[in-house]
């Protein structure tokens, strides 16, 4: 062993320096973070009214733009294209009020995932004493698919123990499942069946979600057949969380599966475990984009770079087993892992 054991009154002191007080949040910063949550929810609202008129079939919500003729006049034919996409998108939503009602149905399931899993690690945070701030929602702007870039929460003080980064690191993850599994169920419960394909491929490029194996288990067990059904906002949302949920829970660099892999290997392990998983997404990222000519495979395979190249914190105390009940707390999140996670989320044909 590489480390120096301590000796014992240091440890005692140290230990009772963990017993201590997270700073609450001031005035200001509710403000600020409810303002973030509020602009977020009218982006989640707007993706989820787009989701909704693409499956319905709503009249394009294209603008009437003349091609640009060369590459220059692409400098104000994109911004135009987005702004008047989105007016016409806002339009469609007026003209059919339902769409407005299943935006924000999806809006509701989805920041209701999201605000579980950062309130799971904020919690855990103030269990141990941990300074960290309200969750940061981040608005994504019309037209995105999510409607939202995710939320996160800032670390502000050293991480105690070993335990306590275990907790604080898993407590996001599975209180967010917990969230997506009435939301799953009521996806597979309001699923109306899909149009012909002849329909939804008439236009062109055909998208398919594959879907994860969460939604597959409720589906048999309720006797639906998901290839037969046409997505609704709580497949939408339910969909997503399980894919960020997954995506938090690769054991590589800062994300929660690194922190839980650094908690219960160490620092070796969750360095060469961090590398085998970026190598691995790579991989799957290639034959990603030759069976199912879909590129996100790349981004997550460069979001994994750059975690690789972030230094872990390490917590105060190293040496205090987990314990048994931590150990299965760690095999339960290995389990929603592989319960969330699909090798290729999207199909392009």
């Amino acid at each position: 062993m590489s480390e120096t054991l301590h000796p014992l009154p240091p440890l005692i002191e140290r230990h009772a320096n963990w017993v201590r007080q997270a700073a609450r949040p001031t005035a200001r910063e509710w403000a600020r973070h409810a303002a973030l949550f509020l602009l977020t929810a009218v982006t989640a609202t707007l993706a989820g009214i787009m989701q909704a008129a693409m499956v319905a079939h709503v009249p394009e919500f294209e603008p009437n733009l003349a091609a640009p003729a060369g590459w220059h006049d692409y400098l104000f034919y994109v911004p135009a294209y987005y702004f008047l996409s989105v007016r016409e998108l806002l339009r469609q939503a007026l003209l059919h009020t339902e769409l407005i009602a299943q935006g924000a149905t999806f809006a509701a399931a989805l920041l209701a995932i999201l605000l579980a899993h950062e309130a799971g690690h904020y919690v855990a945070c103030r269990r141990y004493g941990v300074n960290a701030t309200l969750p940061f929602f981040i608005p994504a702007p019309p037209l995105f698919l999510a409607g939202t870039f995710g939320a996160f929460i800032k670390i502000k003080s050293p991480i105690p123990t070993r335990r306590a980064l275990f907790d604080i690191g898993v407590a996001g993850p599975l209180a967010g499942f917990v969230v997506i599994i009435p939301v799953a169920v009521l996806a597979i419960l309001t699923a109306q069946p899909a149009p012909p394909l002849a329909e939804t491929a008439a236009a062109g490029t055909l998208i398919s979600f594959n879907d994860p194996p969460l939604l597959r288990l409720f589906a048999h067990a309720l006797g639906v057949h998901l290839t037969n059904i046409a997505p609704n906002p709580f497949y939408f949302a339910a969909w997503i969380g399980l894919l960020v949920t997954s995506l938090n829970l690769l054991p590589v660099g800062q994300l929660d599966g690194g922190h839980a892999v650094f908690a219960v290997f160490g620092k070796r392990a969750h360095a060469w475990v961090g590398r085998a998983g970026f190598v691995s997404m790579a991989s799957l990222a290639v034959l990603g984009w030759y069976w199912h000519n879909s590129p996100g495979g790349f981004l997550y395979a460069i979001l994994l770079f750059v975690m690789l190249r972030v230094p872990h914190p390490r917590a105060e105390d190293e040496f205090a087993p987990l314990g048994r009940s931590r150990t299965l707390v760690a095999f339960l999140t290995l389990t929603v892992f592989l319960l969330c996670f699909v090798l290729f989320p999207i199909t392009i044909s």
